[in-house]
């Protein structure tokens, strides 16, 4: 009789519909269809992707600091962890193509949702002096990057485990090319962007 294969919990897919995808539907994308006038559903702006990435310089000089941030973001994430690779050589910095230099990882779906829930209500109030998010980390085209200085935040890592201090960046990718939509879908879900202050009126 054939032995069952030993399941991989880090690849299981979530079962059912996660929080924020259930409030994208019911809450932000009717929100968004009375802010920009639009009846097509379709045509509203929504979140894409998530693509979570560390680069680890110090690989170079110890493996060991990659592995751990490997086996860090498959914990934060839920999902494996790939490396990442330099493009080319670069003799000032000691660089060689091809080695290896950090990781990513690419979430969608349920799990993106979840993910983003997480970082929402667990991972930012952790956040030292934590005055809220920049809102002008967009690119011109509605994604969004922002970037943690160290991922012991999220609560899933064992801080007598992972000793070393890592940052990461988080890269939200939406459907719209517009800024002000990519914005203002963030800021439906409750991503906490800090206020602008607009200048003082002279008089």
């Amino acid at each position: 009789m054939a032995k069952a294969k030993k399941q991989d919990k880090t690849a299981a897919v979530p079962v059912g519909r996660a929080r924020l995808q259930t409030m994208y539907l019911e809450q932000v994308r009717p929100a968004l269809a009375a802010k920009l006038g639009r009846d097509n559903p379709m045509s509203l702006p929504k979140l894409e992707k998530i693509v979570v990435n560390m680069g680890v310089g110090s690989a170079k000089e110890d493996k060991k600091h990659l592995e751990d941030a490997a086996d860090a973001m498959t914990q934060i994430t839920g999902q494996k962890a790939v490396i990442t690779r330099a493009r080319q050589s670069i003799a000032g910095f000691k660089l060689r193509e091809g080695q290896a230099i950090g990781c990513k990882v690419t979430l969608r779906g349920a799990r993106m949702y979840e993910f983003f829930d997480r970082l929402l209500s667990l991972a930012l109030p952790r956040v030292r002096d934590f005055r809220g998010v920049s809102p002008k980390a967009f690119d011109g085209k509605g994604n969004y990057s922002l970037g943690l200085t160290e991922y012991l935040v999220f609560p899933e890592l064992n801080p007598d485990k992972f000793t070393r201090s890592q940052g990461m960046n988080i890269v939200f990718v939406t459907s719209t090319d517009k800024d002000e939509e990519g914005r203002e879908l963030l800021k439906l879900f409750g991503m906490p962007f800090r206020e602008t202050r607009k200048p003082a009126a002279q008089g």
